[in-house]
């Protein structure tokens, strides 16, 4: 590569008083700000964004596209063809729309319609010819006015410049009606140039708080109000959603627009304003914003001669650097979980924390090239649990999403303390992390009382307790390193809780349904066991004892053909459509985040070559320079995290144990420059496309023989040289040069299991009890009598109590307690329409074996018919007076379950010939309704003798309109329970 000049990059923050080393020269041949594309990931299902905005700034200045769908989650997609306007609030890679805060577009006509084909609006059409997209600036050719805009940012704050074409009908739409449900709103003319106030809106925050402060260039000549659908034209000030504000500019000179925004107030807003940008001009704010985003960009120098890789790597850089984001206003001011005001000059505080994705890999790079930060981060972690009550899994503009799962803001503080970053109160820290740990909800209560969270107690309760045993392993770390024993041997029991969910025979991590396993099993299903995964996706999460793992698997090379196995595999998964689910190696889904970890597995069975095969496969075909270059959504930055790290040549597989395992380098030369004043430099030699292999390495002039480095060599500075080859080398594949994770002290004992036996049955059925430990002793009782040794299988006859529990070098696992109920043995069904395999409540006979379904569809409790009606006929076996018959539906509108629009019940002698019982009952199903219920139909009969009673109900089909889910041919799900006859 040719070199066109050098820097000498100096300290980015201080973090002591001590003198810091020099730092070495490390070169680029031109602005690295000139590498990142914006626009990688606003195609496919990337939804990101491509307009302006500062390193982690409250503000995000970006062009609107699309006004709802899944693929306009950013408000911003490269397939569409116009702009709606400019806002203030955009979300990075995210899977909800939300944002679009106070929407501005220069236009030459009074239009308060947004746009359509039928009524054009004030949308404009555009092309990508004419459109710019660069850190901190974004400008666009509006086709349909020709007008040119240009958008830059500080911090909290904005400018737009406007160049209408003449000096004719200049008007800016102000839209607070935009994207979300608007809950209050206001537009005040301050004066002839400003005018401020509020957006109040509900979305994914359900109580979102912005308010704001405009700034005109040009005095405002008319100003023209719309409230719903009535148009006043006042130049004084006025309450309205929308607001046409028309410009006195006989020169035709550019229109520049400072807003200010804040959560606070109007005067947070205004002072945002005044103190970021004030009278400095649009040139100097672009300026000064592209200036720190080079800063931030240099933090990490790479060198190649390839112009995509390091296109790739910067725009990475620059996607792991947009969220979290600022909240909190220049004087220290912020919107607190509690929605009150809050004021420190100790710390900045954030909002968007996305942990369940950034956990894996963009808070460890945080601790490596944002210490200071990541300090903030915490602080901001413990204040939310002052004011709200807990840390935050998914927080949104002070709002509580109730998004994702786990409690991932605890291993982001566990990983920070164990690499020294500790600038907040460590007490407290640990106090929220547990309280995190030990509430009753999301499956927790479950989890802590037996290991392991049933299937028909919660939901996604497979990845739940995955994620929890890694979440309470890091705060058995934490704790370990405080001296903390109790706490210590707590939370490493808690560790081991994945091994409660794995199922020796199929050697998956499956669902415990009534202390079976789930079934039917297929690894390749998405059901409501797992979180947006399969078992194949989740099955190899165990981070924190992969050493554990490996011997439930029986030894490495079972691993090792697991993993060969995942990503070989059928690339198709069956079950429920899970948008998520992309970017497809085999079954290894590089789209979503479950997956991360897996290709560095190999390193930890010797076999580091297959790591490095995998780990360029995704880098080189996964990441690309094109609007559609991520395989998934951008998550916040943690897909491009792990691009960040990969490409560097190791990864953060079990965050909290301070190691990186070693992949396969992309670039000739990475110099990380880091906040302590020293350099870690990573070179490959004899690298090129071919030469993906390491042949040796060295940390620091000596060989290296392991295939991890640690936190501290990073931190310390220094050298990590890779020598490259194109064969398969034996680096690193022999015993002892691997990376290990395991859990040695306080070992527990699993829960014993139901491996045969129907807790349904009709007549009898034989129940056989097994233990993943083959060496633990498993006892059971029978309805409340002495527990006695499991020795051989035994037979239930009655409605039964089970209780089991196994033993161990004299440690005990929790007692599993399981109801089993007799079908009466004259009952049968049959069923004339199928059910969905995910949603089979237990099979054919889930309709008559007396188990009631709750109000969560995803407790496995509920049969579900998806787009198809319910034909099913109960024999009762003989000829029998019948009194009343009873069916259950369930109603959850936001999962697409709809109750029947039409519910018709018969009953027959002979099975053939059907008579109608009692009305038909109808429903207006489609009316909306937020809430989850359960209905009850009851048919009652003058006391008449049938042998067979048929239900026939209706499904609704396709969605209404108002649904999220019409404009994609929706169609609605059935789900129904218990059919009793009396």
């Amino acid at each position: 590569m040719k070199h066109l000049f050098s820097i000498v990059f100096l300290a980015l923050s201080l973090t002591s008083c001590e003198t810091k080393p020099q730092i070495e020269i490390a070169k680029k041949d031109k602005p690295l700000i000139e590498y990142v594309n914006p626009f990688i990931g606003t195609g496919g299902h990337g939804h990101t964004y491509p307009g302006a905005t500062m390193p982690f700034g409250m503000m995000q200045l970006s062009p609107d596209t699309r006004l709802d769908g899944w693929d306009g989650c950013s408000g911003y997609h490269y397939s569409d063809s116009y702009i709606y306007g400019f806002s203030h609030t955009h979300l990075s890679g995210t899977g909800v729309s939300d944002y679009g805060d106070i929407l501005l577009m220069p236009t030459n006509a009074i239009n308060f319609n947004n746009g359509s084909d039928e009524k054009p609006g004030y949308r404009a059409h555009f092309s990508h010819d004419n459109e710019i997209a660069e850190p901190a600036y974004y400008k666009v050719h509006l086709d349909s006015t020709n007008i040119d805009v240009e958008l830059t940012v500080s911090k909290r704050s904005g400018i737009h410049k406007y160049q209408f074409p003449s000096s004719n009908n200049q008007i800016v739409i102000l839209d607070l009606d935009h994207r979300d449900e608007i809950l209050d709103y206001k537009i005040q003319k301050i004066n002839d140039s400003t005018i401020s106030g509020f957006r109040h809106s509900k979305a994914w925050a359900t109580d979102q708080r912005l308010f704001y402060s405009i700034q005109f260039s040009k005095p405002i000549k008319d100003i023209t109000y719309n409230e719903n659908g009535i148009l006043v034209s006042k130049n004084y000030k006025y309450q309205s959603k929308q607001a046409a504000i028309e410009f006195d500019n006989p020169n035709n000179d550019p229109v520049y627009v400072k807003i200010g925004i804040s959560a606070v107030d109007v005067n947070g807003a205004e002072n945002n304003k005044h103190e970021e940008i004030g009278n400095k001009t649009f040139e100097q704010i672009k300026t000064e914003a592209q200036q720190t985003w080079e800063n931030q960009l240099e933090k990490i120098v790479v060198e190649s001669q390839n112009e995509d890789y390091k296109t790739n790597f910067y725009s990475a850089m620059y996607h792991t650097m947009i969220a979290p984001n600022l909240y909190q206003d220049v004087d220290g001011r912020y919107r607190g979980m509690d929605l009150d005001i809050h004021e420190t000059n100790d710390f900045e505080y954030y909002t968007v924390f996305s942990l369940w994705d950034t956990y894996r890999a963009a808070h460890p790079l945080y601790t490596m090239i944002e210490q200071e930060r990541t300090n903030d981060f915490i602080n901001t972690f413990l204040a939310k649990y002052d004011e709200g009550g807990i840390m935050p899994i998914w927080d949104l503009s002070a709002c509580y999403t109730g998004c994702m799962i786990g409690y991932h803001a605890v291993p982001v503080i566990s990983d920070a303390y164990l690499k020294g970053i500790t600038n907040y109160d460590t007490e407290k820290a640990l106090e929220a992390m547990k309280h995190s740990a030990t509430r009753d909800k999301l499956g927790l209560k479950s989890y802590k009382e037996l290991g392991f969270i049933p299937v028909e107690e919660e939901s996604e309760s497979v990845s739940k307790t995955l994620e929890y045993a890694y979440d309470d392993w890091t705060i058995a770390q934490m704790a370990k390193a405080m001296g903390k024993d109790d706490d210590y041997k707590t939370y490493s029991e808690r560790a081991q809780y994945y091994k409660n969910i794995y199922d020796p025979e199929s050697q998956f991590m499956r669902g415990r349904f009534r202390n079976t396993w789930f079934a039917p099993f297929d690894p390749y299903e998405v059901n409501f066991n797992y979180t947006e995964a399969n078992s194949w996706q989740y099955s190899f999460y165990v981070p924190q004892d992969i050493s554990g793992f490996i011997k439930l698997l029986g030894g490495k090379n079972k691993l090792e053909a697991q993993l060969d196995e995942l990503f070989t595999a059928n690339a198709e998964t069956s079950g429920r459509n899970q948008a998520d689910i992309t970017g497809l190696i085999g079954q290894y889904a590089h789209g979503n985040e479950p997956s991360h970890h897996m290709a560095y597995l190999y390193n930890f069975v010797n076999k580091p070559h297959k790591t490095q095969e995998k780990v360029h496969q995704i880098l080189t075909e996964l990441y690309t320079n094109e609007p559609d270059g991520i395989s998934g959504n951008e998550d916040c930055g943690q897909m491009s995290a792990w691009y960040v790290f990969s490409s560097m040549g190791f990864y953060p597989v079990t965050p909290g144990n301070n190691q990186y395992i070693i992949g396969t380098p992309l670039f000739d030369k990475a110099t990380i420059n880091l906040e302590n004043g020293r350099q870690f430099t990573i070179v490959a030699d004899n690298l090129n496309d071919t030469n993906i292999y390491v042949e040796y390495a060295y940390l620091n002039g000596k060989a290296l023989d392991k295939t991890f480095i640690s936190h501290e060599d990073i931190m310390s500075g220094g050298t990590l040289e890779f020598k490259m080859t194109d064969n398969p080398a034996v680096w690193g594949s022999r015993d002892g040069n691997e990376p290990t994770t395991e859990i040695n002290d306080h070992v527990i004992v699993a829960a014993p299991f139901i491996a045969k036996g129907d807790v349904a049955f009709k007549g009898d059925t034989e129940v056989v009890l097994e233990n993943v430990d083959k060496d633990a002793s498993i006892l059971y009782s029978i309805n409340g009598q002495n527990f006695i040794t499991y020795d051989k299988p035994f037979k239930i006859s009655e409605p039964t109590t089970l209780n089991v529990y196994s033993e161990k070098n004299g440690t005990k696992s929790p007692t599993i307690e399981t109801k089993f109920y007799k079908i009466d043995p004259n009952l049968s069904i049959k069923l004339e329409t199928k059910y969905a395999n995910q949603y089979n409540a237990g099979g054919n006979d889930a309709l008559i074996d007396g188990i009631l379904g709750t109000q969560d569809f995803r407790t496995g409790t509920w049969q579900g018919y998806f787009d198809e009606d319910l034909i099913a006929t109960v024999d009762l076996g003989s000829t029998k007076q019948v009194h009343s018959v009873s069916v259950n539906f369930l109603q959850d509108q936001r999962s697409w379950i709809f109750y029947p629009t039409r519910i018709e019940c018969l009953g027959s002698k002979d099975g053939v010939n059907f008579t109608t019982i009692d009305d038909v009952r109808t429903i207006d199903t489609a009316k909306p309704s937020e809430d989850v219920k359960i209905e009850t139909i009851i048919f009652k009969q003058i006391p008449k003798e049938f042998q067979y009673i048929k239900i026939i109900a209706k499904k609704l089909g396709e969605l209404p309109e108002w649904h999220l889910g019409y404009p994609h041919d929706g169609r609605s799900w059935l789900f129904v329970d218990e059919i009793s006859v009396k």
